[in-house]
């Protein structure tokens, strides 16, 4: 079933285009790959996707509730807490599936919100499948590097059992191994049956992700030569 699905999706402002005509389509169980260069809106997608940021142009269809992972400078870890007392406060926040909506919601995210009180960390981690999750749950926000943020972010995402997740820039800041790894992370995610939209400048190979490229200029046509009027010699250039 199709979670997110734009035709023509664009956002003008004042100073022109932030991004312009996207269709792209996320079912569920599948991760798509936006890319593009720096400057071509990515952000600002993802979070509109989210229903986070509003759009001028298109459509823009979304079932079921959106969580965003980490997104620089709009959903960052606070820098006083430590990596399980953001979990446990956001398992506080949900509080208990309710049961009308338990069906809708994945086990994981119903037991690890069941289980806060014993031991939130693991079954938080646990639920996103991300057990070999390079986190220590004692490290302040301030003190996460790039590739730990992004775990986080993806780990309380998922707590709320939403259809869609969104995170940006999912390779910033890492090396290979844990390009790699951050990949398989967001596959795994993607295998309970979220649709899960990232953002990266590249996507590592042997990834199975939709890859949607947006930002590029268009290449312009090369100009012909002009010709000289009729009855009239070409003039040479000085």
């Amino acid at each position: 079933m199709n979670i997110v699905e734009t035709s023509g999706l664009g956002l003008r402002t004042r100073r022109g285009w932030v991004y312009r005509d996207v269709d792209l389509t996320a079912a569920s169980g599948e991760l798509v790959a936006v890319t593009g260069p720096p400057g071509s809106g990515r952000t600002s997608l993802l979070l509109t996707l989210a229903g986070r940021f509003p759009h001028s142009h298109g459509e823009l269809r979304r079932r079921g509730p959106a969580a965003l992972g980490q997104v620089a400078g709009v959903h960052e870890p606070d820098p006083t807490l430590t990596v399980a007392e953001h979990i446990t406060e956001r398992l506080l926040l949900l509080g208990p599936v309710p049961r009308r909506r338990r069906r809708l919601v994945p086990v994981a995210a119903v037991r690890a919100r069941r289980a806060y009180r014993r031991d939130a960390y693991a079954a938080a981690v646990a639920g996103a499948g991300l057990t070999d999750a390079p986190l220590d749950p004692d490290r302040y926000g301030r003190d996460l590097t790039p590739v730990e943020r992004q775990v986080l972010g993806l780990v309380l995402a998922s707590l709320g059992g939403p259809s869609l997740i969104v995170a940006d820039d999912v390779d910033a800041g890492a090396d290979r191994p844990e390009r790699e790894w951050m990949w398989g992370a967001l596959e795994r995610l993607a295998d309970q049956g979220y649709a899960v939209v990232a953002s990266a400048r590249a996507v590592e190979p042997g990834v199975a992700a939709t890859v949607h490229r947006i930002g590029d200029p268009a290449v312009p046509a090369p100009a012909l030569p002009a010709e000289p009027a009729p009855d009239r010699p070409a003039e040479v250039p000085a």
